[in-house]
């Protein structure tokens, strides 16, 4: 699989240079989860960025009150991301992430590893910070319009 390939599709690295994305393939890792697997758990500690290569994954969230059944959020495909937060914090999960299709395959990016990345190239931390950004003013406005 050419990771370099299926990162140039993903918009959180918007305006990467070949070479950065490069350097960004060689820290991802692949992985495979079958249909139901769980990916990431809702409340658990987050240290990885995930981009979807095949299949879908569903997002799922629970309220806050205890017992309260998960309620599937969006259907992720190729090219889409989840986990993002965790390149920012390593705070919990704020839902949990399981395979939709029978196999789903995904890149995972180590939050420690893209920090060294970073550190030896701000300009790529930049952009994905900058990307980061701009894809939570998008989801924050989106919300307050809909009333969720």
């Amino acid at each position: 699989m050419d990771y370099k390939t299926i990162l140039d599709a993903v918009e959180l690295f918007d305006g990467a240079t070949a070479e950065e994305l490069e350097s960004v393939a060689a820290i991802c890792e692949e992985k495979t989860f079958s249909k139901g697997e769980n990916v990431t758990a809702q409340g658990e500690a987050g240290d990885e960025l995930f981009v979807v290569c095949e299949g879908f994954v569903e997002v799922l969230r629970t309220g806050t009150t205890p017992g309260q059944t998960p309620r599937s959020v969006v259907h992720l495909g190729a090219g889409q991301i989840f986990g993002e937060m965790a390149l920012v914090d390593r705070g919990p999960r704020s839902a949990t992430v399981r395979a939709a299709s029978d196999t789903t395959s995904v890149l995972v990016i180590r939050q420690e590893d893209f920090e060294n990345l970073c550190d030896k190239n701000h300009h790529l931390g930049f952009l994905v910070m900058r990307n980061i950004a701009a894809d939570l003013s998008f989801k924050l406005r989106h919300s307050h319009l809909t009333g969720r």
